[in-house]
């Protein structure tokens, strides 16, 4: 199998001009030998310009798991409340913490270029699995591009990335590991697999089956093998335990979860995992994987039922009562992409090899990419759809990462997170329950969810609820010894507007005035 990657060997001066190419053959030497790192460089600045431009703010989960990085910093760590514990975001939020509020965008940035890396991971899967083939150069650069933008393409794989949950990265782990084991790396693809396990429990057995693996072919790998292998329970049930004597505490979150599937639990899951990818994607991989079988390809194969694996874990966690969301899925589905994208590429080849009935020529090589761009074309009517959906989505959680960052604004405006604190417990209506425990630095578990049940338990009380120009805050209950000193959150409202863009108090007798 050849070991050539998406890099194109650097151009060979010209005899006319020797001096110009000497000049210029350090840099090009220099740009070789550090191409990923400028790659890497690359994705963190088009993660910052894209989560500029799309202007979102983390989701329900992702605001938690940056409450964790405050706690952990603060020595008051509680996973005693939602979202349910990851080990993996946690690794990466308590440094971020070290950042203050700029945490929020550092998180976001980090996790939008690991999720795009994904992508060129996919790519260079396809593009070394195709240019097996002899004389495969432009089938392959084809390969690589249907597979990366199929991982991208994936149902609801941009509104993960912009709401800076972990899914994407994971499935950037998963690849990177197979990514790492065809390029000989086996310690690299191992560690890759162990982080992907401390985002998500269904690559629990690939750790296992790969240390098993690894432990009969890299022998001097051992002591690494070990130590990932003691590293995941630690950080699973270790912690959890240690904070909240719960070292289950993420097995019976999930339990309750919403989302589980009600119905036939069999059809419902691979519903929602053929949902995950367009048809033509579905049918190039199936495609694939035949084509894999007549030729005893067992990469490919191996590839294949890697995703299967993945399902068939998936499968047996909602049989236990977990939920099966389809974001669980996205590894099997990127899977599925690279096929897709492997097929193409094959597709181009096998075309180019077909010899004329008259005189034996073969094709030329353009013919075999003419075709294969020809099924391509058969993916735009599905793109284009989601490329419109992703467009909504957008402009759905604008919406909410605006009506976030006025919450933020109207806490400064009524004296800051202490004051508001010191007046009673914050509490909203549950969607907005997390990104309200990051900006008053508490517990997801210590802020209300449940505004007319702690009303009714007469306990002091900062309801804040949600208006279309603003928010509105009451205290309930307050303490007669405090309610001098939070006067200004009695019964107030904080209206944003063209000349108010950061918010104006205003009392509640005030509101026809507004």
């Amino acid at each position: 199998m050849s070991e050539s990657t998406l890099e194109a060997p650097a151009a060979p001066a010209l005899g006319s001009r020797k001096p110009l190419g000497a000049r210029g053959a350090p840099i090009l030497a220099a740009i070789g030998r550090y191409r990923w790192w400028l790659v890497g460089v690359g994705l963190l600045v088009l993660a910052y310009i894209l989560v500029h431009w799309a202007h979102t703010r983390p989701s329900y989960d992702a605001y938690g798991w940056l409450v964790w990085g405050y706690q952990t910093l603060h020595l008051n760590l509680d996973l005693g409340g939602a979202p349910s514990w990851k080990p993996l975001t946690w690794l990466f939020t308590v440094p971020f913490s070290l950042g203050g509020r700029h945490a929020v965008i550092l998180w976001m940035v980090f996790l939008t270029a690991v999720a795009l890396s994904g992508a060129i991971f996919a790519g260079r899967i396809a593009y070394r699995l195709t240019a097996g083939e002899r004389d495969s150069g432009p089938a392959a650069v084809l390969a690589a591009v249907v597979a990366g933008a199929a991982v991208l393409g994936i149902d609801q794989y941009w509104h993960y990335i912009l709401t800076s949950q972990s899914d994407p990265m994971i499935t950037t782990l998963c690849l990177a590991a197979i990514d790492a084991h065809l390029l000989r790396r086996p310690r690299w693809a191992f560690a890759c697999l162990v982080l992907a396990a401390l985002g998500r429990p269904e690559a629990f057995p690939f750790v296992g089956l790969y240390a098993v693996w690894a432990w009969r072919a890299v022998p001097s790998a051992r002591i690494l093998l070990i130590a990932g292998l003691a590293l995941i329970p630690i950080l699973w049930f270790g912690v959890p335990t240690i904070t909240n004597n719960r070292p289950f505490v993420s097995a019976q979150l999930a339990e309750f979860s919403v989302h589980r599937i009600m119905g036939n639990k069999f059809t419902g899951l691979f519903h929602r995992f053929f949902g995950l990818n367009l048809l033509p994607i579905q049918l190039l991989s199936l495609f694939t994987i035949v084509v894999a079988a007549v030729r005893r390809n067992f990469t490919v194969l191996a590839l294949a039922a890697a995703a299967l694996l993945w399902v068939l874990v998936e499968l047996a966690f909602v049989l236990h009562g977990w939920p099966g969301l389809p974001r669980y899925m996205f590894e099997a589905g990127a899977i599925q992409g690279v096929l897709a994208g492997i097929g193409v590429g094959w597709i181009a080849l096998e075309i180019s090899k077909v010899r004329l009935p008259r005189g034996g020529l073969v094709l030329p090589r353009w013919v075999g990419i003419v075709v294969a761009l020809a099924i391509v074309v058969t993916l735009v009517p599905g793109a284009s759809a989601r490329v419109r959906s992703v467009n909504q989505d957008v402009k759905r959680e604008r919406w909410r990462s605006q009506q976030i960052t006025r919450l933020g604004d109207t806490i400064a405006a009524l004296g800051g997170y202490r004051h508001v604190r010191y007046c009673g417990r914050p509490t909203t209506y549950v969607g907005l329950v997390s990104a309200l425990a990051y900006l008053t630095n508490l517990n997801v578990g210590s802020v209300g969810y449940q505004p007319k049940y702690d009303l009714q338990r007469r306990i002091p009380t900062v309801l804040f609820s949600q208006r279309r120009n603003g928010w509105s805050v009451v205290l309930g209950h307050g303490r007669k010894h405090k309610l001098a000193t939070c006067a200004n959150v009695l019964n107030t409202t904080v209206v944003f507007t063209a000349r108010h863009p950061r918010g104006l108090v205003v009392s509640v007798r005030h509101h026809a005035r507004v």
